[in-house]
């Protein structure tokens, strides 16, 4: 076993998982897994530049994930920088505050390489098993882009695309920097029409319908599940590999569109930093069933964090440790 720290920080949020991995066996020992929400990607889908305070937000983060690290002892980190950071004109600032901080380099990895490690961190616990049958179809639901993966014990296609809980609520949800509360009907159909043209995108590359299990990953694929779970507060365990049918996401969907700020906040599982997102988050995931025809969701709590974990124990043993 190799102790290692994966970091993943997407548009919304960064995470931290250390861990003690084995990637021969699979086995994963989680020893701290955390996320704070940093909106990291505020205002790129328009301004194609990474705000100053969504910068300070996400180095104060780093500045904290550096001292779990150490406290930790872990051998080997990771950095993976998703969306926010492909699209940004400024990511070199990004890249040097990260360096200063942790003292590795971010890597600013593309759609298919986060694909790939979302695909490993999800299915790993889930090969062989009856209930599950294979292929999967891994989606990776974040802040600015969502991946699709389809494969059986490897990765057999992948596309990310432009699509994502921040980025639809910024292009139709923000007037005057003020999010509608609720969204109106024009909204929703706006949104649900270039979710739709992604899906298109994504089918280019990835046989959607050819999936036999559907596995959902990140923060609105979570959040959903709280919800249909009834949970009177966020519970990793209790969501990790539930199974949420077509219909109840249906229903949940339909009340975030139409309940207000208030109402949302108001839900025991919700975490603040998704109350605005979480209604274009959950269409996403609605869209995704649709389209596929998928009559339930698996929801897993691991994902690209451990995907990455694996990877890094991989490249250390190779290397002698």
């Amino acid at each position: 076993m190799t102790r290692v720290a994966a970091i993943d920080c997407g548009t919304n949020s960064i995470r931290l998982l250390v861990a003690d991995a084995d990637p021969r066996t699979g086995e994963l020992v989680e020893l701290d897994r955390r996320m704070e929400i940093v909106r990291l990607g505020q205002g790129v889908d328009k301004t194609g530049r990474l705000a100053p305070e969504a910068l300070q937000r996400t180095f104060a983060a780093c500045r904290a994930y550096a001292e779990v690290i150490k406290e930790l002892g872990a051998e080997h980190t990771r950095f993976v920088a998703t969306s926010a950071s492909r699209d940004a004109e400024n990511r070199d600032d990004f890249v040097r505050g990260v360096l200063d901080i942790l003292g590795v380099e971010p890597e600013v990895i593309s759609g298919d390489q986060e694909a790939t490690f979302s695909f490993t961190g999800a299915t790993t616990e889930l090969k062989g098993r009856a209930d599950h049958p294979t292929p999967y179809l891994v989606v990776d639901i974040g802040g600015g882009s969502t991946e699709f993966v389809v494969g059986d014990g490897e990765v057999r296609a992948a596309r990310s695309v432009d699509v994502g809980c921040v980025r639809m609520t910024e292009r139709h949800l923000v007037r005057d920097g003020v999010v509608t509360d609720p969204p109106t009907e024009a909204q929703v159909a706006a949104i649900r029409a270039d979710i739709e043209a992604a899906l298109d995108l994504a089918e280019e590359t990835v046989p959607l319908r050819e999936a036999r299990t559907l596995v959902g990953l990140a923060g609105s694929v979570t959040t959903v599940a709280g919800i249909a779970l009834g949970l009177d507060a966020y519970d990793s365990a209790a969501i990790h590999h539930s199974r949420i049918p077509y219909e109840r996401v249906a229903e949940i969907v339909e009340r975030l569109v139409h309940s207000t700020h208030a109402e949302r906040a108001a839900i025991p599982v919700m975490h603040p930093g998704r109350v605005d997102v979480i209604a274009a988050g959950a269409l996403v995931l609605l869209a995704i069933m649709e389209r596929t025809g998928a009559r339930e969701v698996v929801v897993s709590e691991h994902d690209i964090l451990d995907g990455i974990a694996f990877n890094v124990a991989a490249e250390a043993d190779e290397l002698g440790k």
